[in-house]
C-alpha cells in the first residue's frame, strides 16, 4: 500500500476510534490518581493497547504503575517509542492534562497497529508514572528502556501548538542540620543552633546568585526549623531546587550550593547531612529533525503554519524528566493547544476542565494523528531515521551524570 493510502487509513482509524479515546480520557479525568498510585489509569491504557494487539509488561522495571507495550511487526526495521503520563495533581486533578497525554500516545499506537501488516520494525509505548513528583522516566532512562529507540515522542496539552525549546536540568537537594538543644535564655551557650546553620546557608546562596549565569534558578524552603522559641533548635531541614540550562553547568552550581551548606554548618558548629529528595532531571535536547517532521504532519492535518510556534533555541524555565529520555534517544516534546485559543494557566482547575471540552477532544485526536503519521514516516524511511540519529549524536550533551547524594 502506498504511503498516502496508509496515512489516510491512520486518519480514518483515529476518527472512528475517537469515542473510545474520549471515554478513556474522561475516566482518567474523573478518577484522578497521584504519582505511583495510578493503577486504574495505567490499566485503562494497557487494556486499550492489548486490545490492539500490543504485548504489555506491567509492572515494568520494578515500578508498579509503569508499563511497556510492544507491537513487533516481525520484520526488521526502525523502532519508535511513544510516552504516556497519567498522574494527577493533589487537590486539582488533571490540571496538567495528563489524562490526555497517555490517550494521545495510545490513540496513535492503536492506529499504527491497524496497519501493522504494512509496516516494518517495532512500535513501543511506555507508561511513565509520577511525572509531577519523582519522575519515573529517570529510572527508566537509567535502566536502558529507551536505548534502542530511533525516536521518542510525547505531546503535552497546552494553550498553543508549539515545538522545540529546552528545559532546565534540575537537582533536588535536602540539607539536614543537627545541633544540640539548650534553654534559649537560661543557658544558650550550651546549645548548637541548627536553625542558624540553615539560615546562614540561605544567606550564602543569596550571595551566590550574582555569580551565576542568568539561566540558573535556586529556590528553597525551610521544612523544619525548631519546635519552640525557648529551645535552641537541634534540627533544621532545608530543601532546594537548583536548576541550570545545561547539566554540565548545573554540576558546577551544585558544588557551590553544597559549599554554602557546609559553610553554614561550620559557622554554627552543627553537623550536616545532604541528600537528594527527588530524582534529578537533565536538560531537554529537542531534536529539530523530529520537530520539523511533527510540524509537517500538523500542517498536512490542516493547521496553518502561522499557528505553530517554533521554539528552537528558546530556553525553557521549567524542568521535566523527558529531558533524561532525550539524552538516551532522539526526542521531541511538543505541545498541542486544547483551550480554543484562550490562555489558560496550567496546574489549575480551569485547565483540567479544558481537557474534557470539545476543543480538548479534538486536540487529542489531532495530536494522536500527528504522532501516528510521524511514526509512519519514521518506520518507512530509513534515510529520515539516519538524519534524526545524526542530529542526536551531534547535539547530545556529553555532560557528567548527576551528583549522587543518596
Amino acid at each position: 500500500m502506498e504511503l498516502a493510502s496508509l496515512a489516510d487509513s491512520i486518519r480514518s482509524f483515529i476518527e472512528e476510534d475517537g469515542e473510545v479515546l474520549h471515554n478513556i480520557a474522561l475516566d482518567i479525568y474523573n478518577n484522578p490518581e497521584l504519582g505511583n498510585d495510578e493503577y486504574k489509569s495505567a490499566a485503562l491504557l494497557c487494556g486499550a493497547l492489548q486490545e490492539a494487539g500490543f504485548e504489555v509488561q506491567m509492572p515494568y522495571m520494578d515500578l508498579a504503575t509503569a508499563f511497556k507495550a510492544t507491537l513487533d511487526t516481525g520484520k526488521p526495521g526502525g523502532e519508535v517509542g511513544l510516552l504516556c503520563e497519567y498522574d494527577a495533581l493533589p487537590g486539582i486533578g488533571h490540571g496538567c492534562g495528563h489524562n490526555l497525554i497517555g490517550v494521545m500516545s495510545v490513540g496513535a499506537a492503536r492506529a499504527l497497529a491497524s496497519i501493522k501488516d504494512e509496516l516494518s520494525g517495532k512500535i513501543m509505548v511506555f507508561g511513565c508514572p509520577a511525572e509531577e513528583t519523582n519522575g519515573a522516566k529517570v529510572p527508566l532512562s537509567q535502566g536502558g528502556a529507551f536505548d534502542s529507540c530511533d525516536a521518542i515522542m510525547q505531546v503535552h496539552p497546552g494553550s498553543e501548538h508549539a515545538v522545540g525549546g529546552t528545559s532546565l536540568a534540575i537537582d533536588a537537594l535536602e540539607f539536614i542540620f543537627t545541633g544540640r538543644t539548650a534553654h534559649a535564655s537560661g543557658n544558650p551557650q550550651d546549645g548548637i543552633n541548627a536553625l542558624d546553620a540553615c539560615i546562614q546557608t540561605f544567606n550564602g546562596i543569596n550571595a551566590l546568585r550574582q555569580h551565576v549565569t542568568p539561566d540558573v534558578r535556586i529556590h528553597g524552603i525551610i521544612k523544619e526549623g525548631g519546635l519552640a522559641a525557648n529551645v535552641v533548635p537541634e534540627r533544621a531541614v532545608a530543601q532546594f531546587y537548583v536548576r541550570a540550562g545545561k547539566r554540565s553547568y548545573l554540576q558546577e552550581v551544585v558544588k557551590k550550593v553544597l559549599a554554602c551548606a557546609e559553610a553554614g554548618a561550620k559557622m554554627a558548629g552543627a553537623s550536616l547531612e545532604t541528600r537528594s529528595f527527588e530524582y534529578s532531571n537533565d536538560d531537554l535536547l529537542s531534536n529539530r529533525v523530529l520537530g520539523d517532521l511533527w510540524v509537517e504532519q500538523l500542517t498536512d492535518l490542516g493547521i496553518e503554519d502561522t499557528e505553530i510556534i517554533r521554539n528552537y533555541g528558546k530556553e525553557g524555565r521549567g524542568s521535566t524528566d523527558v529531558g533524561n529520555v532525550s539524552h538516551k534517544a532522539p526526542t521531541i516534546h511538543p505541545s498541542i493547544g486544547i483551550t480554543g485559543g484562550e490562555k489558560v494557566s496550567g496546574h489549575s482547575r480551569e485547565f483540567a476542565a479544558c481537557t474534557i471540552t470539545t476543543d480538548g477532544q479534538q486536540a487529542t485526536l489531532l495530536a494522536a494523528k500527528a504522532l501516528a503519521l510521524s511514526c509512519l514516516h519514521l518506520l518507512t524511511d530509513e534515510t529520515l531515521r539516519d538524519k534524526v540519529r545524526e542530529e542526536f549524536i551531534t547535539e547530545k550533551n556529553a555532560a557528567p551524570q548527576s551528583i549522587d547524594l543518596s
